[in-house]
């Protein structure tokens, strides 16, 4: 099981995102997550840097493995840029990049003014977008004129030895069978056997299948719940809302339907490592084969120091 820290796009600044690579790499966390984002979800959070600029700064500062979590290629940006982007970033982190990918939210997608496709053509788009990818990272010029997509002419030059893998987010049955079907593995942040069992029976087989969590360091459960709900209300927000509500303020509103107590669940809060162990443990017996944890608020430096006293060493 491989342990990984998740970068928050969403809450914090450039700068501060590569300390925290820099800081994880140190204390002994063995991969990175990052989140791709416009606008984060809640004024709140505060940040959207553009993440490829970010994952390219991220080369210079590290060695760790990093993975979009997740990336949504069809409608922001058309998939011929995201693989153009992807296999750049596969360069300059030499082999240790992984293009993971989702349908995405309306909160980042609709800002060009496209409309919001339904479930099922979300997930037909999301095919169709990897496999242009795919078809532009084999180094030939590309014509490709799809029902949703249309490329021409186009080829990538700067491309790495071996292309980058494609892990597949999935929350619901459809996009779980339509990871294991295309994707090179499988993202998702709910500690849940069933949807593990579910993308390995539908030929995702023994694909790695990646998960994270978040957590609100302080010195108390109690502070680190309160910055864990200032920060992160939408964390309590239910069902489809995360994908089709339009922009921070929506969230805002629906976050105060909210209680503090369902985001305190969401969340481990507070120093202690013996917390922080058992939500591990929940996502290694749920069938994950990397587990990534998230910071929300201004104590990474503590995470991480707690991370490398005590949790890291106890799981190895």
């Amino acid at each position: 099981m491989k342990i990984g820290y998740f970068l928050s796009s969403e809450e914090y600044t450039p700068a501060e995102l590569l300390a925290q690579a820099r800081g994880a790499e140190e204390a002994g966390f063995e991969a990175l997550w990052i989140s791709d984002h416009y606008h984060p979800w809640v004024d709140a959070q505060g940040q959207s840097p553009f993440v490829w600029s970010t994952i390219g700064a991220l080369s210079q500062v590290c060695r760790l493995p990093v993975t979009t979590a997740v990336t949504c290629p069809t409608v922001r940006i058309h998939p011929a840029v995201i693989a153009q982007a992807a296999a750049t970033s596969a360069v300059l982190h030499e082999g240790r990049f992984v293009l993971g990918v989702g349908t995405g939210e309306a909160l980042n997608e609709h800002i060009l003014g496209d409309a919001w496709p339904q479930a099922d053509v979300r997930l037909e788009m999301l095919e169709e977008a990897v496999e242009v990818i795919r078809e532009l990272w084999r180094g030939e010029f590309v014509n490709h004129h799809g029902r949703h997509y249309t490329v021409e002419h186009a080829r990538i030059y700067t491309r790495p030895e071996t292309p980058p893998p494609i892990y597949v987010s999935g929350f619901g049955p459809k996009s779980i069978e339509l990871a294991a079907r295309i994707g090179d593995g499988y993202v998702s942040t709910m500690p849940d056997a069933d949807m593990v069992r579910r993308f390995r029976e539908s030929g995702g087989g023994d694909k790695p299948c990646q998960a994270g969590f978040k957590a609100a360091y302080a010195d108390t459960v109690e502070e680190g719940a309160r910055i864990a709900y200032e920060r992160w209300p939408n964390a309590g927000v239910p069902g489809e809302l995360s994908q089709v509500l339009p922009s921070p303020r929506h969230f805002e509103q629906a976050a105060q339907l909210v209680r503090p107590e369902q985001v305190r669940e969401a969340f481990v809060c507070g120093r202690d490592a013996d917390a922080h162990l058992e939500m591990i443990d929940r996502y290694a017996k749920a069938g994950y084969d990397e587990i990534y944890v998230a910071n929300t608020g201004p104590h990474w430096p503590g995470l991480f120091d707690l991370y490398q006293r005590e949790v890291l060493p106890r799981l190895r």
